[in-house]
C-alpha cells in the first residue's frame, strides 16, 4: 500500500527532509514544559520555556539536523522527605524544527524561564542561468552556471 503524504507531488524535488520533520513533530511528546514563541524585532524570535526548578546543569540545548532539541533532566534528591509532592522531578524533551536560514543566537535562564533567541537570516535571491548544449556535442559535459543577484 502506498502512503500518501503532504509533499507527494513529483514537482517537489528534494523535500524528503521536510516529510521526516513532520513525522518527528507528530511524535513529539506532551505539553510539558509549557512554552511561548514571541517576535523580537523584525527578524528575531524568542522561545521561552517554563523550567522552574531546573538548574543550568540540568538543561541541555542542541541543534541536530535542523531540529532544536531542549532536554531537562532533574535528579531526585533521596535525602528529602515530602509530606506532599506536587512538583515532580521529571525529565522532558521539547523539539522545534528549524527552517534553513535560522540561527540560534543565545540561551539564558532567568527566573525559571529558559529563553532561546533566534535570528532569521534573510537570504539574497539568486538566479542561475544554465547554458543548454546541443545533444551529441562533446562539449556538453560542461555546464556553464552564471549566478546573478
Amino acid at each position: 500500500m502506498t502512503r500518501l503524504t503532504l509533499l507527494d507531488s513529483p514537482l517537489f524535488l528534494g523535500f524528503e527532509n521536510i516529510e521526516r520533520s513532520f513525522e518527528r513533530l507528530k511524535k513529539s511528546g506532551d505539553g510539558y514544559p509549557p512554552y511561548n514563541i514571541e517576535q523580537i524585532g523584525e527578524n528575531g524570535l524568542r522561545i521561552s520555556l517554563a523550567v522552574a526548578g531546573f538548574t543550568m546543569d540540568e538543561l541541555d540545548v542542541e541543534i541536530e539536523n535542523n531540529q532544536l532539541n531542549i532536554r531537562g533532566r532533574q535528579q531526585d534528591d533521596g535525602n528529602r522527605v515530602f509530606l506532599h509532592r506536587g512538583i515532580a522531578a521529571r525529565q522532558f524533551q521539547r523539539s522545534f524544527v528549524l527552517a534553513d536560514g535560522i540561527e540560534i543566537t543565545g540561551a539564558t535562564l532567568d527566573n525559571g524561564l529558559l529563553h532561546i533567541d533566534i535570528k532569521r537570516l534573510i537570504p539574497e535571491p539568486q538566479v542561475q542561468k544554465i547554458r543548454i548544449n546541443k545533444a551529441g556535442n562533446k562539449d556538453n559535459q560542461v555546464i556553464d552556471v552564471e549566478a546573478r543577484k
